[in-house]
């Protein structure tokens, strides 16, 4: 999603927790995987495989300069023949470690077999993010969290692509002053859409 279309969406959403909170927590995440040096692992369960925020990811980080947001998706099922980027079979989270970053997208629970594997993770070091339905249990294995309930006025994504606009804008952390070309674009695209001042 362009610059443009997320100042949109974000316009749309405003005066809701949504803007805020998916900036929040592209934060956690990027400070998650800067400092770390390792690699962002993305996974997500059987019924649902995070492909389009793999791809955004992707995106956010060759436009924003910063490869470490690329991620690597884990998969559920791998084929034969798969291409090495469709590969990464869930035997990576097990090999997880002190300097990675886990990001688990769940629209619903997930099976016990992931979650203890994502335990695992934690327990050997690796920071765990959760970004899905709002489970207590699964949301107490993260670090950082972000909930989206059946009862709230966007969808899992609608979120993810607020959540990795944000995560390609803005400086890192630790050099606030250097802007990209693309938060130049981004502020503009706010300022362009915003409501004209009320005059009395």
């Amino acid at each position: 999603m362009d610059a443009v279309r997320v100042a949109l969406l974000r316009d749309v959403l405003a005066g809701t927790r949504w803007p805020d909170s998916a900036r929040g927590f592209a934060l956690a995440l990027r400070s998650s995987v800067l400092p770390r040096g390792g690699g962002l692992l993305l996974v997500g369960t059987e019924e649902y495989e995070p492909w389009h925020l793999a791809a955004h990811l992707t995106d956010e980080s060759a436009w924003s300069g910063r490869p470490e947001l690329v991620p690597t998706l884990v998969r559920h099922r791998v084929a034969p023949g798969d291409p090495a980027h469709l590969a990464v079979g869930l035997g990576r989270i097990e090999a997880a470690g002190r300097s990675e970053t886990l990001l688990l997208v769940a629209p619903e629970r997930p099976g016990d077999g992931l979650l203890e594997r994502v335990h695992d993770a934690r327990r050997a070091g690796a920071r765990v993010l959760f970004l899905g339905g709002g489970d207590p249990e699964v949301a107490s294995l993260a670090h950082a969290s972000l909930t989206v309930d059946a009862d709230d006025d966007v969808d899992l994504d609608v979120v993810q692509h607020l959540v990795s606009a944000a995560a390609g804008e803005n400086g890192a952390p630790g050099a606030p002053g250097r802007r990209t070309f693309r938060d130049r674009l981004a502020r503009l695209a706010d300022q362009l859409t915003e409501p004209p001042p009320a005059r009395w």
